[in-house]
Formats: C-alpha cells, structure tokens, sequence
C-alpha cells in the first residue's frame, strides 16, 4: 500500500504547523504543501496525485465547505476548524472526519487511519469482480446476513447507516458508511451515482436526463457524479 499524498489549507500558519508535525510522525503520510488560501490548493488538486485533504472550514473569502462543493471529484476531506457547529454540513459532503480544535495526536491518527483504511479498499476494489464470491456478508442487528449480489437494486446511504434494497422487496439496515460499502461491491456491476445512492447496473429500466428508474424507484444522478455515470452507461450502448 502506497503512502497518501496529502495537502493542508489552514489560514491559520500555526493549525498548519500542528498539521504538518502530525503528518511528520506518522508513517504512511507525505505532505505535499501547505496553503493558506484554498485557490493555492487548486493546480495541486487538479493534477490528480493528492489522496487526503485537510481542509479549515473558517476561512476568509470562502469557506472550506464551500471549497470542497466547488471541487469536482475532490480528494477524500478531513476537516478541521474550531467551530463544532459545522460538523452536519462537513459529513453531508461525505468527509473522512471532522477534528475541532484543538485536536490530540490520537484524534488525528484515528482520523488518517480511517483515510488510510478507504485507500486500501480502493486499492483493492478493482480485483472485487474478479473474486469467485457472488455474495457478501452484511452485519445487520446481531446478525451476519448473507446478500447475494444479483439480488441488490440499489443502495441508499442514511447518516451512519445504510439501506440495501433487495429484488424481493426486503430492505436491510447496516450501521456502515456508504463510500466504505462501496468498495466492498464488484465494481463493473455497481455504479455511485449520488452522495446518497449506489445501483445495481443490470437493474437499471430507463434513464432520463438526470434520472435512473430502477426497479419501482426513480433515483437522482448527483452533478459530482453525472460525469462517471454517463461514461459508465456508455460503455453498454445506453
């Protein structure tokens, strides 16, 4: 497993010098640059080699929150600010963590571990359709659940949990995020299409414009994800 190429925005020079000797001690980070103003981060982020983010959320001229919005398919994100407040609209954008400072080391390593976890199983994900397994295991409840993946509609991500939708009508509950369910699926036949939402390619009915009609539901494409989406469909001609 490569080591993450990260990348600190903080206009604060002193949260950025906490950042970086955190960064220093831990084995599997590199830091690449520190910015003071998220546009410094921009060229960096577009050339596609950042693999972990550490984003301030207060800053002045745009916020962080608003930063990662503008960012098409931005690297994961691990806020930091000293404002609890914000910590809804960080995890509504599908960040690895929020650490409110000032933060301990152990918090900070607890955080990068979870980065470090996501990019191992995306390392990973590209061998997951080639694997002799047509099922997985979910842990719902107290129960380890075995789902056959022909059976799989879509996937909803609700908050810390998420909802698999079966064929039969039957819904399952995990306490799992959706990004680390993601990585778990064969990846030619599962596509993310929103910040909420996974499908089952082979179940698609029809497409419209920005909409998947899968089953008995009509699902949204996200804007961050159209992109990918219509590369993915038009592979099969759709």
């Amino acid at each position: 497993m490569k080591q993450l190429n990260c990348i600190a925005i903080d206009d604060e020079p002193l949260a950025l010098d906490i950042v970086e000797d955190y960064i220093n001690k831990i084995d599997f980070l590199i830091l690449k640059k520190r910015c003071y103003r998220a546009s410094e981060a921009i060229d960096i982020i577009e050339k596609g080699n950042i693999d972990l983010i550490f984003l301030d959320i207060q800053m002045p001229g745009i916020t962080g929150v608003q930063f990662a919005k503008s960012i098409k398919n931005i690297p994961p994100v691990i806020f930091t600010t000293a404002y609890s407040n914000y910590a809804v609209e960080g995890f509504e954008l599908d960040a690895i963590d929020y650490l409110v400072k000032p933060f301990t080391f152990d918090r900070f390593l607890k955080a990068v571990s979870k980065a470090y976890s996501l990019q191992k199983l995306k390392a990973n994900k590209k061998n997951i359709s080639s694997y002799d397994k047509e099922y997985i295991f979910v842990k719902s409840e107290y129960k380890n659940i075995k789902i056959n993946f022909k059976d799989i509609l879509y996937i909803e991500g609700l908050s810390d949990y998420i909802k698999i939708h079966l064929t039969n009508g039957e819904k399952i509950l995990s306490l799992q995020s959706l990004k680390a369910f993601y990585v778990k699926l064969p990846s030619n036949d599962f596509l993310r299409i929103h910040r909420s939402f996974i499908i089952s390619l082979d179940k698609i009915k029809s497409i419209q414009k920005n909409r998947v009609f899968i089953g008995n539901k009509e699902l949204s494409v996200g804007e961050s994800y159209k992109e990918e989406f219509l590369k993915e469909i038009n592979k099969y001609g759709m």
